[in-house]
Formats: C-alpha cells, sequence, structure tokens
C-alpha cells in the first residue's frame, strides 16, 4: 500500500532567487556532482514556455553502500531516475511535480511540490508517494525511502542556499 510523505523546508533566498537557480544547467551539474551518488548524470534541461524547466536526471548507488534490506528486492547498483517538471512563477510562486524510478525494481516515487515565499524566505512544502510493491518488506521499504527523501530535501536545501550565495 502506498504510503505518503509530507515535508517542508526553508531557502535563505527569495523565490525568485531559488526559482533561479533550478533554472540553471551549472545548477543541476554542481548539485548532482555534489550529491554523494556514485555516479550523477544530467539526462536533460529544457526550458518550458511557460518559464519553467524540466529536467532528467540518472543518480547511482554501488550495491556495496545499499542496506540490507535494498538487497532483498535489488541486486547490483542501484540506478534511481529521477525527472522534475517546475512551472514558471506565476503570482510570486511556483509548482513542480516530481517522479523517480529504480529500473527493474517494483519502486515508485511520485511527488508534488510549491515554492512559496514565506517571510523573507523561500518555502518548499513537498508532498510524495512511495510505493514498493514487494508482499511482507514493501511497507518496510516505503518507510526507508520516505526518510531517505526528508534528507535528502535537507541536503538540496543547503546546496540551493550555498549555490544561491555563491552564484547570486
Amino acid at each position: 500500500m502506498p504510503r505518503s510523505f509530507d515535508m517542508a523546508t526553508d531557502y535563505e533566498g527569495s523565490v525568485e532567487q531559488v526559482h533561479r537557480a533550478f533554472l540553471d544547467k551549472q545548477y543541476w551539474l554542481a548539485r548532482l556532482a555534489g550529491s554523494g551518488a556514485d555516479d550523477a548524470t544530467l539526462n536533460s534541461i529544457r526550458a518550458t514556455p511557460d518559464g519553467g524547466v524540466e529536467v532528467s536526471t540518472t543518480q547511482v548507488l554501488r550495491a556495496d553502500r545499499l542496506p540490507a534490506v535494498v538487497h532483498q528486492f535489488h541486486h547490483g547498483d542501484l540506478e534511481i531516475r529521477r525527472a522534475e517538471h517546475w512551472t514558471g512563477l506565476v503570482g510570486g510562486q511556483a509548482e513542480a511535480t516530481v517522479s523517480g524510478a529504480i529500473p527493474g525494481a517494483p519502486v515508485t516515487v511520485t511527488g508534488s511540490a510549491a515554492l512559496v515565499p514565506s517571510e523573507l524566505r523561500a518555502h518548499l512544502a513537498f508532498r510524495a508517494t512511495v510505493e514498493v510493491r514487494i508482499p511482507l518488506v514493501g511497507g518496510k521499504v516505503e518507510n526507508l525511502i520516505g526518510h531517505q527523501l526528508v534528507d535528502l530535501l535537507i541536503a538540496e536545501q543547503r546546496f540551493t542556499t550555498r549555490w544561491i550565495a555563491e552564484n547570486g
């Protein structure tokens, strides 16, 4: 049964600054390089007519770094494909859809995000739904992935805040 996770973070920059970073190919290349994955690729980045962006990435985690529970449903390195589609700014905010998949594994992640102003900062609210179609251990793996998504959101927020400070 799929599980949903609600999470949020605040950036040390405005919605406009964060959104501008999301539109920048160099931002994505640097974010992937610092992701901690053993291999990371920016498959595509495309500006959309509404001022948004569509991004596709692949990250690989080597098998020896994976938790034991992952080895129960997936052998070898873990390839994670992720797609994000951010709208352009409308009324000072942007929305996104996010999807993730692991080829060869019965795992899907879908989500939606809203980047909105909050005092002098940007606030990102993210809702993810994780589904692992494995009898008996699926729920355990869904919880593991959900907790990893929280850690990932925090790491990406820190990276983006640094990026904005350095590339303003």
